[in-house]
């Protein structure tokens, strides 16, 4: 916003929210990807705490559509972008192993001090200004995701 009044030029910015998909790097510590390639390996996944912390995950065709139609707006504010929909940590981690059909188990390590509880975008006004909503069902953007991992991990046709 400083940059925008300073030059007086046209800008837009994206709060983007827990983006996830195929091309994720392996090890980059997101608990997508880790969640995967666990389970994958046939690993246990690892939960912190009890697992009772809340994300909103938004599959990466979302996110680009969202801030595509941001670009070829008027609007010069900060628009967060993510989807609405929450899941436990554990869930997410259950979730990734039914899909992978690992037989992976869930071990709980200790819950970070700054991991925060609650992690979920208000996309009201995207919504309102841009008529734009994550679509993607979690489940099929998982599975997309999964499948992307399980080539660059030199395991398709496994499970």
């Amino acid at each position: 916003m400083a940059y925008q009044r300073y030059h007086g030029v046209q800008t837009r910015i994206v709060r983007i929210f827990n983006t996830y998909g195929p091309r994720m790097r392996i090890n980059d510590g997101r608990a997508i990807p880790t969640f995967i390639s666990q389970a994958l390996r046939g690993e246990d996944v690892t939960v912190f705490g009890a697992g009772k912390q809340t994300r909103s995950v938004c599959y990466v065709d979302d996110l680009i559509e969202g801030i595509f139609r941001l670009l070829l707006s008027d609007v010069s504010e900060p628009m967060n972008i993510g989807n609405q929909t929450e899941i436990t940590m554990l869930e997410l981690a259950k979730e990734v192993i039914h899909l992978t059909g690992s037989k992976s188990k869930v071990v709980f390590k200790a819950l970070p001090e700054d991991d925060p509880k609650i992690r979920q975008p208000d996309v009201s006004r995207a919504k309102k200004l841009l008529q734009w909503e994550a679509r993607v069902d979690r489940k099929e953007g998982l599975k997309k995701t999964i499948e992307y991992f399980r080539v660059a991990m030199g395991l398709e046709g496994k499970g």
